[in-house]
């Protein structure tokens, strides 16, 4: 809340509605005043599904209906974010290649990201309709692009007690203790930035 107020307030100074200094600012600010947050709270994690689970879960969600049901198993068979799912493009898959390119734009880290798709996300793909008058290839109604609550809704109709978010965790989890890829590789398949070059 503070970062929002933060942002809200540093817009309102660059387009001349407000003056002086940021009382929302942390650095050089409150971080001198107040106690540093991971002091006050412990950090959650998102819920996740143990990777020994996945096999029937991924029958079941494979059973239940809908767009929303397609887009979750699109964001689990790449370990991508939601909002990454929800925003794809047809123009953004190339299928010969095997290949999803998700531009930068659209990226948390604002990068260019290359996610390889299975043959089971290109049969997903290809049994998904291609709606008129959108590129989307998830969408609502009338060509709009899913909602934020859409894939959490479908684990709440599956009964579920795991976030969208949190299947990105189950993937690290797997790869880190099912496979011998180095821990690098397995945080850049999930976009995750790296401070070491």
């Amino acid at each position: 809340v503070r970062n929002r107020v933060e942002l809200v307030l540093d817009w309102a100074t660059a387009r001349g509605y407000r003056a002086g200094l940021n009382p929302a600012r942390w650095r050089g600010h409150l971080d001198k005043l107040l106690p540093k947050p991971e002091k006050v709270s412990k950090t959650t994690h998102h819920a996740a599904l143990p990777y020994e689970e996945m096999g029937p879960f991924m029958t079941s969600l494979r059973e239940s209906p809908g767009v929303g049901a397609r887009a979750l198993e699109l964001a689990i068979l790449t370990a991508t974010r939601s909002g990454e799912v929800r925003g794809a493009t047809w123009d953004e898959f190339d299928l010969k290649a095997q290949l999803w390119t998700i531009p930068g734009d659209r990226m948390k880290a604002e990068k260019e990201h290359r996610v390889p798709i299975s043959k089971a996300c290109i049969e997903l793909l290809r049994k998904l309709p291609k709606m008129e008058g959108t590129n989307h290839v998830f969408t609502a109604g009338k060509g709009k692009p899913l909602s934020d609550m859409t894939l959490t809704a479908v684990l709440r109709r599956m009964d579920i007690d795991v976030t969208v978010h949190g299947f990105r965790s189950t993937f690290r989890q797997w790869a880190g203790e099912q496979t011998n890829f180095p821990r690098e590789v397995c945080e850049h398949a999930l976009a995750h930035q790296l401070p070491d070059k």
